[in-house]
């Protein structure tokens, strides 16, 4: 390619594929005009919106282009104000695809290129649509100092990871399903249609259903019909977005590519990785799984961008982070505990609730008499709140050494982060009123790379800076280390 490189136009088959999307996503739209429409006793309304949103979609095509010169890819767009998106090549970071089912069909695939900065609205570079056959090519020239021609790539990859239909049995332990459900309802309940459901049979004949089995089984059974969907909706959802999953690695780019009927890929350059993250939610960790994040400068945050594995089994998230930075002793080896004074700060916020409501019960018990039952509320939460600050303890701890920083912490939602040395660049430590009282203090190392700070929760306060120091030796000639 050179500086001056043409202006290119996307595949002529997105003048089907834009107008159906913004149909779809003008709905609202559509919605209004056919109200207009019954209220002036003029259907030519609705016919109208349809003509100018098909139109608009039309001209998506022949207004957007694109180029890739020796320095920077520039995309041109823009119906009614044009815009030019410039991105320098030697701060791409990654490259992604995206094929929605319509975009399948038509042998087209959404290419996105990402700089590792968070970019919405007309910050994102997206070719929507390349054909799927030159995403191989674009893909290379994108990403040149890291990709090989796609023969010698292939003869030298290996894969690391490829989805079993087993890791289905920790989708619904996410509660995705369920959140979906509440989002329903919610939507739902704003459109109006459960006020216009109140009067009707279904609600009536609901009613006497209630009035025959009792409202105690009632509740117990549309509980359980709850449950019921909310675990097809979470294995369903699992299904689709990460069937067919494949994770490998050609030399020193990683590939992953998932998803049943919108299948995604994403390229990564290995030479960025540093480090990667074991998630354990509390119920996902209790059957044995783990999901892997990779710490990768150019890569943001710990969402979806980030996300190598979806909830798994542990030994396969463990060994795919082993093979990525070859360190088993930071994936599974032991851990520094913390000392006695954060196992009695966890100790001390976990049975802060159950002594306050055995507080409470005691000054109701001084005026009235207490009922039986309600002693039962601080027993439960005493217990329920022994089990998590057991499980806190165990969980917290540190490692350094071999020029990589672990942290570990948390119980409902576990992490252990794997840091190379080397991607930290900076060190903070903090300290709350309550901490510098029990001589504990948050040393937080910064990276450029995910989520940007990793932290060592509630290590000694005179053992913070030493810690910094021994896993960054830059740190040592500054004389904070000595601290």
């Amino acid at each position: 390619m050179t500086p001056q490189a043409d202006w290119l136009r996307l595949s002529p088959r997105m003048l089907v594929v834009h107008p159906v999307h913004e149909v779809v996503r003008q709905i609202p739209v559509l919605i209004g005009s056919l109200v207009v429409g019954s209220a002036t006793g003029n259907p030519l309304w609705a016919v109208v919106g349809v003509v100018l949103i098909v139109g608009y979609g039309l001209a998506r095509w022949f207004t957007t282009t694109y180029r890739i010169g020796a320095d920077e890819v520039q995309l041109r767009t823009g119906v009614l104000q044009r815009t030019v998106l410039s991105v320098p090549r030697n701060r791409i970071r990654s490259v992604s695809t995206d094929a929605r089912l319509l975009h399948r069909l038509l042998g087209l695939t959404v290419l996105k290129v990402s700089t590792g900065q968070e970019a919405t609205g007309d910050g994102v570079f997206e070719l929507d649509a390349v054909p799927a056959a030159e995403v191989g090519r674009l893909r290379a020239v994108l990403l040149a100092e890291s990709l090989a021609a796609p023969d010698v790539a292939r003869a030298g990859g290996r894969e690391l990871a490829r989805w079993q239909p087993s890791w289905l049995r920790y989708s619904p332990l996410t509660f995705t399903g369920l959140i979906t459900i509440v989002a329903a309802l919610g939507v739902i309940s704003q459109t109006g249609v459960l006020g216009a459901l109140q009067d009707s049979q279904i609600v009536r004949a609901g009613e006497q259903a209630t009035d025959r089995v009792g409202v105690a089984v009632a509740v117990a059974l549309g509980a359980g019909a709850v449950l019921v969907a909310s675990v097809v909706l979470s294995v369903t959802q699992s299904l689709i977005s990460y069937g067919n999953l494949v994770l490998r690695r050609d030399a020193e780019v990683l590939h992953l590519s998932h998803g049943l009927l919108r299948v995604r890929e994403r390229t990564f350059d290995m030479r960025r990785l540093r480090g990667g993250t074991l998630r354990e939610p509390l119920l996902v960790r209790l059957f044995g799984g783990a999901r892997l994040d990779a710490v990768m400068t150019g890569v943001t945050g710990a969402g979806e961008a980030s996300q190598l594995l979806p909830p798994c089994p542990r030994a396969t998230a463990e060994s795919v982070l082993i093979d990525l930075i070859e360190q088993p002793a930071a994936v599974t080896g032991p851990l520094t505990g913390h000392g006695r004074a954060a196992m009695r700060r966890r100790w001390t916020r976990a049975m802060t609730v159950p002594v306050l409501l055995a507080a409470a019960l005691l000054v109701w018990a001084v005026f009235d008499a207490v009922p039986p039952w309600a002693w039962a509320a601080p027993a439960a939460t005493a217990v329920a709140g022994a089990l998590l600050a057991a499980d806190r303890v165990r969980a917290l701890g540190h490692r350094i050494g071999d020029g990589w920083l672990v942290a570990r912490a948390g119980s409902l939602q576990r992490r252990r982060d794997c840091i190379a040395a080397a991607g930290i660049v900076g060190w903070t430590v903090r300290q709350t009123l309550f901490q510098r009282r029990a001589g504990v203090a948050t040393l937080i190392a910064a990276t450029a790379a995910g989520v940007k700070r990793y932290e060592l929760i509630d290590v000694p306060a005179d053992a913070a800076w030493a810690i910094a120091g021994a896993t960054s030796p830059w740190l040592a000639a500054t004389g904070w280390a000595r601290r």
